[in-house]
């Protein structure tokens, strides 16, 4: 096999293979062989069958397979004797594609490699990390939250009118064309104003109702409703109200706390503190895991390869079109564009993705499965009474796997690189820590609608 490089500009190469016709004749000759030792031919002792008679029936699918696997080998060969590693798969191409029997094979292979990653000083990063504690306040103030959810609701005087934030107690039965239809019915169901819970235009039409009172409601299902039957139709709903409820925010005590599990109102604070301690550690994290980034960004620099970055942008330009085009759920749409900022983006995560991708190379730095696992089991949760039956699925699917430990390898070696670098802790009020949250949210938001 003659092997000769014909391209090697920047992470760029390209390689011509010529492999003689007499190796791939041996190669396809030695596959025969394998096929006769246990081919029965009529007329013929197993293994006994004739070469030509054997090369007329498999020839031409024994050659596509010595093809291939010399393909394979010439790429490996590649790889082994310069030592480099595909940035991504490479291009490879017969080049006399009208190839007969008896012709020498001639290959090309075009890849980028990865770059060469310098090494960088990480005792040089210099950080600030925002440390909030959790104050009594904080933790009156979501007890305080818990109780506006748990509202009670207490009835009315009779001539008290229904507003917005009111329960209203309601028997109804909807018709279309005059006819009642399936499901459009129920007694004594209790419905909140404002809640959004019904069709729109349903609970604002029932504002200043009285207990005892009677009131036809007017509306048009939406068009993409989830009944067909339905969809687009004006509906008329008969409407007795039963009782109109007033809220009442829920006494904070120890029987409040049970509500929440907890045995006392002293233990529920304890939790909310557990919890709010947690929030704050995570968003801490997540600012100091942004400075991070941001700076190695600056201070590591090497060539990129323009495959990747130009797949990346397109991802970026396609999650971001996205982003803006909610309604939009598949990819039936215009052509998107990749444009400047897609591309600068692009090139930030590419850049560190390798970075970090080296840096745990380098340090063996592994996802183990009990890891993988415990990630299934956070997400398996999300899907109650279905939890074994998506975690199943989830072990099978080799691409679910990898987007499950991606972040996880991200983390520990971040969790790696801090050890390394110069962090200062800066205490700060839990409304400062919020609002450094809300400037890099700010931030990113502002690169997406320039985009």
């Amino acid at each position: 096999m003659q092997l000769t490089e014909t391209k090697a500009e920047g992470l760029k190469r390209e390689y011509s293979v010529v492999v003689e016709a007499a190796q791939l004749d041996e190669k396809i000759n030695d596959k025969l062989e394998a096929v006769r030792a246990d081919f029965q031919m009529k007329g013929f002792r197993k293994g006994k069958a004739p070469t030509p008679l054997l090369k007329k029936m498999f020839g031409k699918s024994l050659l596509g397979e010595a093809v291939q696997e010399t393909v394979d080998g010439a790429v490996r060969d590649i790889f082994e004797e310069n030592g480099d590693r595909p940035a991504q798969q490479p291009d490879v191409k017969i080049v006399n594609e009208e190839y007969e029997e008896g012709d020498d094979l001639k290959i090309s292979v075009a890849y980028e490699r990865l770059p060469e990653i310098p090494e960088a000083d990480f005792s040089q990063v210099k950080l600030e990390r925002l440390v909030a504690a959790v104050e009594d306040t904080d933790i009156d103030e979501a007890v305080g939250k818990l109780a506006e959810n748990a509202t009670n609701f207490v009835a009315a005087e009779d001539d008290a009118e229904a507003a917005e934030g009111d329960q209203v107690v309601i028997d109804f039965l909807g018709k279309v064309d005059d006819e009642p239809f399936e499901g459009g019915a129920a007694e004594d169901y209790p419905l909140v104003l404002g809640s959004n819970s019904f069709i729109p235009g349903f609970e604002e039409q029932l504002t200043g109702v009285k207990s005892g009172e009677e009131r036809n409601v007017e509306v048009s299902f939406p068009e993409d409703y989830g009944h067909d039957a339905l969809a687009g139709k004006a509906a008329v709903f008969e409407c007795k109200v039963k009782e109109v409820r007033k809220p009442e925010a829920a006494p904070i005590d120890d029987e409040f706390a049970k509500r929440f599990g907890a045995e006392s109102l002293d233990e529920l604070k304890k939790q909310v503190s557990e919890r709010l301690t947690e929030e704050y550690k995570g968003a801490s994290r997540s600012l100091l895991k942004r400075q991070l980034l941001d700076q190695l960004d600056e201070i590591v620099s090497f060539d990129l390869p323009e495959g990747m970055v130009e797949e990346e942008a397109k991802q970026v330009a396609h999650q971001l079109w996205h982003d803006a085009n909610p309604d939009v759920n598949d990819h039936n749409h215009p052509e998107i564009e990749v444009e400047d900022d897609h591309t600068a983006l692009a090139t930030r995560r590419v850049r560190l993705g390798l970075l970090l991708a080296e840096v745990g190379q380098k340090n063996s730095i592994e996802v183990t499965e009990s890891e993988v696992n415990a990630a299934l089991m956070r997400q398996a949760s999300q899907y109650s009474g279905r939890e074994r039956e998506f975690y199943e699925w989830a072990r099978s699917n080799e691409q679910v796997l990898a987007q499950i430990r991606s972040p996880i390898f991200e983390d520990k070696v971040v969790d790696f690189v801090l050890e390394m670098a110069n962090v200062d802790d800066k205490t700060v009020s839990k409304d400062e820590l919020q609002a450094a949250l809300e400037a890099v949210e700010a931030e990113d938001s502002a690169e997406k609608s320039d985009d």
